[in-house]
């Protein structure tokens, strides 16, 4: 995998290499968090009863996160909107399992290219409506895992077992890329990685897409590492990770996810002394707490002042929330950063370059 489309000048996304050497960025947070406090039922998620399309589809769509951009859009725009307005300089777009691969288990693989194409509509119709000639935004295609993975066994007792294959992974993300470049993303984010190769899937179809459209976008990867053993699910230390990609010339690369701020920072630091590229971080709220209104430990408090540690100590460049956190955590973390100076990074040749 060459990425020779990385050669290239960006189409969309061009302020962004200049912004992160400026300032810290922020992303936004959770959107599966701020989901779940609206208490959707399986008819809300079919869009009953006003939106009939739905309404007769076999099994439960009830967790279905990514079809609310067809069943109730208006949410996933307000949930953007006040990201936007807690300070997010970076959204997501609603599609972390918007492939073919994920929704197979709603019975809904041939959704997927649609899906995508919304949501990054939504998403950038949202940046619309906040950007201003000083603060302009962005809107992030977000390219999840899938919950297959190609290089883990899903049976214990079959080590060599395989629930899905590189190609198949490859054409998936294809079709998701070809949906979020319509609807108007200005960079790609493959996020939460736990299996490298599932990511080399990701990147190649993104490789794909860029040399034979002639176009491109900055690309953003986050890991995530499981556990204290500082390794990602598939085996790689941070730094193995790192060297596995690093040729893609992201960006940014960074962590997100599984960990709060404070059992992530010796990841974070490994990279930010590593990577030629920005780094980013954007843990959970702190550990899982089904007594807490988010379902996370830390308050926005905490968990501001942990990743202020890491802009105080020139880590980071791109911060924002995972698992738990909320518009009240991003507008926290950005208030708290906003006074550190961006982690310097280097890229002989590079636009990303500072």
């Amino acid at each position: 995998m060459q990425f020779n489309g990385l050669s290239q000048p960006y189409t969309r996304g061009q302020p962004l290499p200049e912004l992160l050497k400026q300032r810290i960025l922020i992303l936004d947070g959770a959107m599966g968090t701020m989901i779940q406090q609206y208490k959707l039922s399986e008819d809300d998620y079919r869009g009953l009863p006003g939106n009939i399309r739905f309404a007769d589809h076999p099994g439960d769509l009830k967790g279905n996160n990514e079809l609310l951009v067809l069943t109730q859009p208006q949410i996933i725009s307000k949930i953007h909107e006040q990201y936007l307005d807690a300070g997010a300089d970076i959204i997501e777009t609603n599609t972390f399992g918007a492939t073919s691969v994920a929704q197979e288990d709603y019975k809904m693989p041939g959704l997927a290219r649609e899906m995508n194409e919304v949501s990054a509509r939504l998403a950038r119709a949202a940046c619309d409506k906040y950007s201003t000639s000083d603060k302009p935004r962005f809107a992030a295609g977000a390219i999840g895992p899938t919950p297959k993975t190609a290089s883990i066994s899903p049976d214990v007792n079959d080590p060599g077992a395989r629930n899905v294959t590189f190609d198949t992974l490859r054409a998936s993300y294809r079709e998701q890329i070809e949906g979020l470049f319509a609807g108007g993303v200005d960079l790609f984010l493959v996020e939460t990685i736990f299996d490298t190769l599932n990511a080399k899937a990701a990147l190649f179809a993104l490789d794909e897409f860029f040399e034979e459209t002639g176009e491109r976008l900055p690309v953003m990867i986050s890991g995530t590492v499981t556990d204290a053993s500082g390794r990602i699910l598939s085996g790689q230390t941070v730094e193995a990770f790192w060297n596995s990609l690093r040729h893609i010339k992201p960006l940014t690369f960074g962590l997100n996810c599984a960990l709060g701020a404070a059992l992530m920072r010796p990841y974070v630091a490994e990279l930010a002394r590593i990577c030629d590229a920005a780094v980013s971080c954007y843990p959970n709220a702190g550990l899982p707490n089904p007594m807490s209104d988010t379902g996370f430990d830390e308050t926005p408090e905490i968990t501001s002042s942990l990743v202020d540690g890491f802009a105080k100590d020139g880590l980071v460049n791109l911060v924002g929330g995972c698992c738990g956190t909320t518009p009240d955590h991003i507008r926290a973390i950005a208030n708290a950063v906003a006074k550190r100076k961006p982690r310097p990074f280097y890229r002989e040749g590079a636009e990303a370059s500072a």
